[in-house]
């Protein structure tokens, strides 16, 4: 429909449609149209007042069928649309498309890297933000159209896996090792705070970083290997209930030998310097403080890994983007990574992208997997569970086992990443399980229960959907619902161009509204619209399907 605006409107003014369709706005009322096009920028080409240009576009403006009338309200001509013709338009477009309906047609080769969590540590609910907005992100560059790569950057060695090994062979040795979440945390977090406790014992723990970066102590190894594949394994089982995947896996053990070496690099070239026997880039003069490569021991820092790591990246893939999705407490880290390669003359510096995002925080603070401060993903993930599992035995008494475990599961997550990636990505989350659990409002449960409404309406009609069975003009409460599937082309888009899943979560929750407004206002079974509002019905489970599906979230048939 923007189309047909943009064409009649860049016919009236010799403007491009790309013009056009830049400058069309959605009216903050109905009752000021569908589509509204602002003449204020016309003005001084014109040389009239916008005003005055708005009269007399709308005045020369020949009605197409599409369109019902135009009306001007101040400098913008609004235009009203013909609710038949758009109502045929949309939904027959979704009834036949299904969920290719709204795809793009870009072309680009994007690697995407996210999650990023560490072995030896805690996966907790502050790592679900990271990963759920990662996968969310993927999702929507591909259904635009492009080429996505998911790649994992995970810290299987350094400083916090030394700890980890130290404590370990120290004061737990006779602890059998096993695949469990909270053991491996909590010898983490007691290395932590021994560590406070007695700041001599730190170099104890640099013996030990220097061992293994040396490789050459095979008892230390071997242990290091094998509990790096047990905190591995234990990864790939969050990320599958997640519903996420990785194309690539870099590690920092892979890029430990030549972070060194370019670090080494640097300094001889002038690029850093030795301060204090430590291998730094000093980027004071660019307001970055001091990047730190190497220690006095010589062992490397992240820095010096990240920079092995972007190398090996345009290596291995010719690409023409690479996006980073970590918290924005690594802004400075970042900015200090990109100015280096800048520094470095590196080529491709301009395709690296940082996407930050807020920290999640518990209403007592900051959660930190040092201080085990935290929610373990795996312990709230049962709370959740089995919560849902209580709600639906409530409904369901009969249900068998097999079926509640899955469908409770798939409405957990929901609720989980949901409350992830419904706030804007840059702001800061103030998590609380009363919220994550609200099974009303804008919540994931929420949305879910609308489709399986929807589902049981499809169900319990003996008739086919037919968008042509209209009977009479379409109502309010169906144009209402009308519109807002037509507007998921241009969500969608939007959520592309800022990278920000949160526009469609946002979106899925106001259809969601918007569509049990339809269903309380409108019957559809056995009413003389059954077939026309049954196509609407099925249009809003193939939108809403295909929103959540962006979002990294199933939806279920049934509550």
């Amino acid at each position: 429909m923007k189309e047909v605006i943009s064409n009649l409107l860049a016919k009236q003014l010799g403007k491009t449609n790309e013009e056009i369709l830049s400058s069309l706005e959605v009216p903050p009322s109905p009752e000021l149209g569908d589509f509204a096009f602002p003449c204020f920028s016309l003005a001084k080409e014109f040389k009239k007042n916008p005003v005055i240009i708005a009269q007399e576009v709308a005045s020369k403006l020949k009605l197409p069928e599409e369109i019902e009338k135009i009306q001007t309200q101040g400098a913008y001509v609004n235009f009203f649309v013909n609710k038949n013709t758009l109502t045929s338009n949309i939904i027959k477009s979704i009834l036949s498309e299904k969920d290719k309906f709204g795809k793009g047609k870009d072309k680009e080769k994007i690697m995407v890297e996210f999650s990023q969590a560490n072995t030896h540590k805690a996966f907790h609910v502050g790592h679900i933000r990271g990963t759920s907005i990662g996968e969310s992100i993927s999702r929507i560059l591909e259904f635009q159209g492009s080429s996505v790569i998911r790649a994992n950057y995970q810290g299987d060695t350094g400083m916090h896996v030394a700890k980890w090994l130290w404590n370990y062979t120290k004061n737990h040795p006779k602890e059998k090792i096993i695949a469990d979440e909270s053991w491996i945390a909590g010898i983490y977090v007691d290395a932590v705070k021994r560590l406070a406790e007695d700041l001599k014992l730190q170099t104890e723990v640099d013996a030990i970083n220097l061992k293994l970066e040396q490789g050459k102590d095979k008892k230390l190894v071997a242990l290091w290997k094998k509990t790096r594949k047990i905190c591995l394994n234990a990864l790939e089982k969050i990320y599958k209930e997640l519903n996420t995947g990785f194309d690539k896996y870099y590690f920092e053990s892979e890029v430990e030998k030549r972070g060194k070496e370019i670090a080494q690099e640097l300094v001889t070239k002038g690029i850093a310097k030795i301060s204090e026997a430590a291998a730094i880039m000093d980027l004071n003069p660019y307001g970055l403080s001091v990047w730190v490569l190497l220690r006095k021991d010589g062992t490397v820092l992240y820095s010096g890994k990240d920079l092995a790591l972007v190398e090996k990246k345009f290596k291995d893939f010719k690409l023409n983007k690479y996006l980073y999705i970590v918290a924005d407490e690594q802004n400075l880290h970042f900015q200090q990574l990109f100015k280096t390669l800048e520094l470095m003359g590196f080529e491709g510096r301009e395709k690296c992208s940082h996407i930050h995002y807020g920290l999640v925080r518990l209403p007592t603070g900051k959660m930190s997997s040092r201080t085990g401060d935290n929610i373990l993903y795996s312990a709230f993930k049962k709370e959740v569970v089995d919560y849902t599992k209580s709600e639906i035995k409530k409904r369901y008494p009969n249900i068998k086992d097999k079926e509640l475990k899955e469908r409770a599961l798939k409405i957990s997550i929901a609720a989980i990443k949901y409350a992830m990636l419904k706030q804007e990505p840059n702001k800061v989350i103030v998590f609380t399980k009363e919220d994550a659990l609200n099974f009303e409002g804008n919540t994931g449960p929420y949305i879910l229960y609308s489709y399986a409404r929807a589902s049981s309406i499809i169900k319990k009609s003996k008739k086919k959907p037919n968008i042509d069975k209209a009977v009479g003009k379409v109502d309010e409460a169906e144009s209402l619902l009308i519109k807002k599937l037509g507007n998921f082309q241009e969500v969608v888009s939007q959520a592309q161009k800022q990278l920000n899943p949160a526009l469609i979560a946002n979106y899925s929750f106001e259809l969601s509204q918007i569509f049990n407004e339809f269903y309380h206002a409108s019957k559809v079974v056995d009413s003389d619209k059954e077939e026309f509002r049954l196509a609407l019905v099925q249009a809003f489970r193939i939108i809403l399907k295909s929103s959540m599906n962006l979002l990294g979230i199933d939806v279920v048939e049934e509550m």
